[in-house]
């Protein structure tokens, strides 16, 4: 190869080169700030959404994170009751899970023999949810139920108004368990001697919320981990909406073990399903 030949092709492996670590960083941009694959785990959403289905989620529409940082870009949409959003789970923020929204900031949410009510109006059931289990009489406490101690099971809850940004809450004995997790996360020592409340070493009567949360749940919602069992959706860690499907198959069988029958279970009718 003479002198040229090679400068020639040190040019063209160095174009190459330049081109893949472009596409390489704006593939990363997009991922951060506007468009994620997701994966569904579990069959918490069926059958609106089934375990092995895979999912484009924007992450534009509500303000996508910037890294490393509790800063947002600004947001094309808000968060709406029936939205089925994606999001880092509070209680472990290494984990996104998948619900629908069902309740905003500042709604007041009721479960009356599985019937959902806010704001004291009827909601219908998704088209595709599902009771699966027996249901549950009011006044039957379960204790796995958020808050603890409460009379609330998950076909008869609340009712139970969703904290808002600027709210002011009462606290005391009786409220200690439906807040104190919420203002610990937003930062503050809270604890409870008797009847007093102590919020960062100081006794205190109230509290003013300093974030939106949300009230999630799942469309199936007898096979569901959701509020019900955790409590309040902080907005800071909403991530995006549930836009498409593109490629779904049963995740109990092998590509490796059993690559015919992975590729046997392959659901085409719904690739490009739409999610809502």
């Amino acid at each position: 190869m003479s002198a040229e030949q090679e400068k020639t092709a040190k040019k063209h492996s160095r174009e190459w080169f330049d081109a893949l670590v472009i596409a390489a960083i704006f593939a990363t941009i997009l991922r951060i700030f506007v468009v994620e694959s997701y994966r569904i785990p579990t069959g918490s959403m069926e059958r609106t959404l089934l375990a092995g289905d895979f999912l484009f989620v924007n992450k534009y529409v509500y303000g996508a994170k910037v890294p490393f940082t509790d800063f947002r870009l600004p947001a094309a949409d808000t968060v709406e009751r029936g939205d089925i959003i994606v999001f880092k789970f509070p209680k472990d923020r290494s984990l996104n899970y998948i619900k629908r929204c069902v309740a905003t900031s500042g709604d007041l949410l009721e479960i009356r023999d599985r019937q959902l009510f806010v704001n004291g109006k009827s909601v219908a059931l998704p088209e595709h949810a599902q009771f699966i289990g027996q249901k549950m009489p009011p006044g039957a406490a379960d204790f796995q139920i958020f808050p603890r101690f409460s009379t609330f099971n998950k076909d008869n809850y609340g009712p139970l108004r969703i904290p808002a940004k600027g709210d002011v809450v009462e606290l005391n004995p009786r409220t200690y368990q439906l807040y104190s997790a919420l203002i610990a996360d937003e930062g503050h020592d809270i604890s409870i001697s008797g009847d007093q409340v102590y919020l960062d070493g100081v006794p205190k009567r109230q509290y003013t919320v300093e974030d939106n949360y949300y009230f999630a749940m799942g469309d199936n919602r007898d096979n569901s981990l959701d509020s019900r069992y955790w409590g309040f959706l902080p907005e800071r860690d909403i991530l995006g909406e549930a836009m498409v499907v593109y490629w779904s198959w049963d995740p109990d069988r092998s590509l490796f073990l059993d690559p015919a029958g992975k590729l046997s279970s392959i659901r085409w009718h719904r690739t490009g399903m739409t999610v809502h």
